[in-house]
């Protein structure tokens, strides 16, 4: 059975270059067999290596023996119904009212939370490989965690199965007969304990990634208590703190940087005490292709120091101690005339794939003849639709973004009440208003008409759940003989299957709590999970829909039995509910997507997948927020200089894309935007890019 390293972290903090890098560099030293699989849904791994990628492994070039995977849900959900179907309907039959052909629609219709379904089943094909090692790139923090409750959700369901299977034995010894057990049962159960094995054994390990930032490590701590209590045997044993700045140098923005640096040491040295940390240098530039990362591997695992050679810049970039945005005007101030305004030069291409991408400050009125784009202050805007949805990358500041806008709207509409709740699995609503956030939206802010929560789905279910157990068992109770005796069955099935938390029962009740928010008349914002997890929850409506419709339809074949029309009740009351959502998500008048990014290469990346899958979605785009631009670099400073090269290259390549699109530029601040008094100077600025 091959070695697990499992690379876990807040989203945006590298982890995916973080794991490539350590895939590589180990492959390279030990001469071994390795895998490096990604298991998050918004898959990045293809981008940091720049190769195409799919759910087949793929060898790396110049990599002794190592291979790439990208896990494709939908493809291992099917791999897995193809052998298994016949066997979960037999079972499903035995220990319901339903048929068969009733039951079969609903196991083909796909449902949330298969992400982690399905990589929980590629750990499983892996335990009989030939590889040494398998360094896994997970999802975000919150359902990197719910891969590892998958086991324990697995066990928990085969339960149910095991009494859907326990019919034909009670009916059995009511008649006169015998049943042997199902033989699937034991080969599911097998296949749930060698998984739950893999991902604790000795040589498997938790690699955490965090960077500096307090807002990144307040969530590795909350991460390592959750991991903890989800299951994960393995404590975290490496931290690698990433994109560190070290050093004298005559920059103050690098030195504001280098200090927090040295203090994310101490704070990783107190709160993890037996880790062993690791550290990878800032040096302005995104680290992709293979050299690259294998480099990083050993600047990172060996502490070895990056060579030039690796540090790249935008493919032929005008050489110039001016390159980069130069915000040489106040947004606020006026000049004769009219507004201010930054004029740059965008000469034209794909930086990012090998055409020319330069970005260089003229002056204040643009010249005639260049291909120039303009950043122009702008106000915030306020919310126009009673939904507003904030999607993007982990890591870009979705939460930042959710709660400026709230912040913002309040001040602006004075009496208007503004809600902002994350449906994040790892939120961190808390960091930015200062103060415990809980399930129940409450005053933040010394406001009491700006209200926030952070979602417990988990607990939502069970609440849920409690009540159904208790109309079941007042619904279903009875002699056991004829008919009674099968009710009896049937309510001690449905009982045990709401013993099990659903996986992607986040994206399921994150619906009906927005629907509940919406009827309360407020504004509501909603910090919706990273990328991948985050198209889950837009097209759960229409998911549910489905689900919708197939449970009336099989329910109509039982609408004598008086538990059968309850449901059929509930179910027509929730359908309506959820149309009604899904079609104000498509409603330009009622509802509002803010994508948010940064200007690099791998957000810039995923935005342009994003923003394909919310046209198909025929989901409404408000803004494009481009969060952290460095709007003064340091003239003196080569990583400044650098980084905001690649920053110009991204904001090109947006505004190429986004030709009639809104794009608002936030400069990067120094310190966490945290409090009144940060958001307040945070949404006192913002640019418009022409």
């Amino acid at each position: 059975m091959p070695r697990f390293t499992f690379f876990i972290g807040k989203g945006g903090v590298g982890k995916t270059t973080v794991s490539s890098a350590y895939a590589l560099h180990l492959a390279a030293q030990h001469k071994q067999q390795g895998l490096l699989l990604s298991t998050d849904p918004a898959h990045s791994l293809a981008d940091v290596l720049q190769l195409k990628l799919s759910d087949h492994v793929k060898r790396l070039p110049t990599a002794a023996q190592l291979w790439a995977r990208q896990i494709d849900p939908d493809r291992q959900i099917q791999k897995f119904l193809t052998h298994e179907r016949d066997d979960i309907l037999a079972l499903l039959n035995k220990g319901s009212l339903f048929t068969r052909d009733e039951l079969a629609p609903l196991l083909d219709t796909s449902l949330p939370g298969m992400a982690e379904v399905a990589a929980l089943l590629a750990i499983h094909e892996l335990l009989d490989s030939d590889y040494d090692e398998v360094v896994v790139d997970t999802a975000p923090m919150g359902h990197a965690i719910r891969l590892f409750q998958m086991p324990e959700h697995f066990a928990r369901f085969l339960d149910v199965l095991e009494t859907a299977a326990s019919r034909d034995v009670v009916l059995a010894q009511h008649f006169g007969g015998h049943v042997q057990r199902e033989p699937a049962l034991d080969r599911w159960a097998r296949m749930v304990e060698r998984v739950e094995a893999a991902l604790s054994a000795d040589g498997s390990k938790l690699v955490l990634v965090t960077t500096p930032e307090p807002f990144s490590l307040n969530e590795a701590v909350r991460s390592a208590a959750a991991f903890q209590s989800s299951g994960a045997k393995n404590r975290i044993s490496e931290i690698v703190l990433n994109r560190v700045v070290q050093g004298k140098t005559g920059c103050p923005h690098c030195q504001r940087r280098a200090k927090q640096s040295l203090a994310a040491r101490q704070f990783l040295r107190r709160h993890f005490p037996q880790a062993k940390v690791f550290t990878g240098e800032d040096r302005g530039s995104p680290m992709l292709g293979v050299s690259a990362l294998r480099a990083l591997g050993a600047h990172i695992f060996e502490a070895k120091k990056l060579a030039r050679s690796v540090i790249a810049r935008p493919a032929n970039a005008q050489r110039s101690g001016r390159a980069g945005l130069q915000a040489g005007v106040p947004p606020r101030q006026k000049q004769k005339g009219g507004e201010s305004h930054l004029a740059m030069t965008i000469v034209a291409a794909d930086a990012f794939h090998g055409a020319n991408a330069a970005l260089k400050r003229r002056s204040t009125r643009p010249a005639k003849n260049a291909n120039l784009f303009e950043l122009v202050p702008a106000n915030w805007p306020q919310l126009e639709t009673p939904l507003t949805l904030t999607v993007g990358k982990g890591g870009v500041g979705k939460t930042t973004i959710s709660a400026a806008l709230a912040f913002h709207h309040r001040r602006m509409a004075k009496n208007q009440t503004v809600t902002v709740c994350s449906i994040d699995p790892a939120p961190s609503l808390d960091d930015v208003f200062v103060t415990k956030i809980g399930d129940t939206p409450r005053p933040v802010l010394r406001d009491r008409k700006l209200l926030a929560a952070e979602f417990d789905a988990i607990a939502q279910f069970q609440q849920w759940s409690a009540q159904l157990r208790s109309r079941l068992n007042d619904a279903m109770t009875g002699e056991k003989r004829g008919v009674h005796l099968d009710l009896s069955l049937d309510r001690k099935f449905l009982l045990a299957l709401l013993d099990v938390v659903p996986p992607g029962v986040d994206e399921i009740f994150a619906i009906f709590r927005i629907l509940d928010l919406l009827r309360s008349g407020a504004r509501v914002v909603i910090d919706v999970a990273p990328t991948g997890h985050a198209l889950e929850v837009l097209r759960t409506p229409d998911r549910l829909l489905t689900w919708a419709r197939l449970l009336l339809k099989t329910l109509a074949a039982h609408r004598t039995l008086a538990i059968a029309q309850d449901a059929a009740v509930e179910i027509a009351t929730l359908s309506q509910n959820v149309r009604e959502l899904a079609a104000m998500l498509r409603d330009a008048k009622r509802c509002r997507l803010m994508l948010v990014t940064l200007p690099e290469p791998l957000p810039d990346y995923e935005t342009r997948r994003l923003l394909r899958a919310l046209e198909e979605l025929k989901a409404p785009l408000g803004a494009v927020f481009v969060n952290r631009v460095l709007l003064a670099a340091g003239r003196r400073c080569a990583r400044c200089k650098l980084a905001a090269e690649w920053q110009a290259a991204s904001l090109a390549r947006l505004r190429r894309q986004l030709k009639d699109g809104e794009i608002l530029v936030a400069r990067e601040f120094d310190e966490q935007i945290a409090g009144a008094r940060r958001l307040q100077e945070f949404t006192r600025e913002i640019w418009r890019l022409k």
